[in-house]
Order: C-alpha cells, then structure tokens, then sequence
C-alpha cells in the first residue's frame, strides 16, 4: 500500500471513529465502502489532476479526497469547512479545482454564457475591473464566476474525464447526471456552433 493509500485510509478510520466499515456505512450514497481499490482509484485521481493542473488551495491530497467523498454525500461548502476546518472559499476553490461544479454556482446575476464568451474570447487579459463595469457587479463577484466557467472550460477540454471518474469511484447518476448532461450539452453546443449539418437517410 503506497503512501497515499495509507493517508486516505486513515482519514476515513478518523471520519467513521472505527478500524472497520459498518453495514450502515456501506450503504450509504458515494462512500467507499470498504474497496480499497475505490480509494486507491480515488487517490490517483486527485494526484493526477494534481500534476495536470495548476490547483489553487494547498489542501493536502487526503483533505481533497475527503472533500469529494462528502460532496458526493451531498455536504454544503459550509459543511465541508467544517469538517477540514478551513474557510469556505478554500472550500470553493478545492472544489473548482477537482471540476465538482454544483448546479447553483451557475445561479449568477447576469447571463453566464454571455460572460463565459467575454471571458473566454479575451483570456486573462480581460481585467477583472472591466468585466465588473460590463456586467454591473463587484470584482469579487466577477472573481467567484470567472473561476467556476474556467473550471468548467478546464473540465471540458478534457472531455470531463475527471468528473466521470469521480462519478464512477463516489456516484450513481441521480447524483450528479442533470448537471453532468448539461455541461456536456452546452460544450457540444458550443463545439457545433456555425456549423452547417447535411445529413440525409
């Protein structure tokens, strides 16, 4: 058992207060159970995602494989401070981070796609002051909605590879299909946007 192994099996020793896995704890939706294959596949998950991207918390990758099995249990941002005692937004950008995009950060004052086009076709060089000007918000409110389309552009390019692994390790497709669809929706909408189909049977 490698190092990473060890951390995340101490961490759900440490959540469930026991060296075993109780039937009750089994069953519940997006535990691990006792499949050390499931939190193997889960801790090279997040290490993967780790070299890939460029993550914007120093949460530990124990802490990251915690939070995504308690956002599958359908913990709040709150809640999961709670449990890694940091802030909330520490909370949000770890979550960002691993592509767990909730339904209600897309709940924004403005239209998202139309900020999602502004902020993709200008890059990092549209500066956050403009875009607050632009859609009539704060910067911090712009700063909230910028990283969570990037995460969701970052989780498109790869083909949300990483979410279907989390689904798959910690879901089932009540949990997280409609949003999961929809994502994927939106990206093949904008993939096919200007394109001219001629397909006859």
């Amino acid at each position: 058992m490698d190092e990473k192994t060890e951390e995340l099996r101490d961490i759900f020793m440490d959540v469930t207060d026991s060296d075993t896995v109780t039937e009750s704890q089994a069953a519940t939706k997006g535990s691990l159970t006792d499949d050390e294959a499931a939190r193997e596949r889960l801790a090279d998950l997040v290490a993967e995602m780790r070299d890939r991207y460029d993550f914007e918390t120093e949460l530990t990758d124990g802490q990251l494989c915690e939070l995504a099995v308690s956002f599958y249990d359908g913990a709040s941002d709150a809640d999961l401070a709670r449990e890694l005692d940091v802030e909330r937004r520490t909370v949000f950008r770890a979550r960002l981070d691993l592509h767990l995009v909730r339904e209600r950060d897309l709940d924004a004052p403005f239209d998202v796609e139309a900020f999602r086009k502004r902020v993709t076709s200008g890059g990092e060089d549209v500066a956050t002051s403009d875009l607050a000007d632009e859609f009539d918000v704060s910067e911090s409110t712009v700063r909230r909605y910028r990283r969570v389309v990037e995460a969701q552009d970052e989780s498109r390019r790869a083909n949300d590879r990483y979410r279907d692994e989390f689904d798959s390790i910690l879901g089932d497709a009540d949990l997280a299909g409609p949003l999961t669809q929809e994502a994927r929706q939106d990206g093949l909408d904008d993939a096919t946007e200007g394109m001219e189909t001629d397909v006859s049977f």
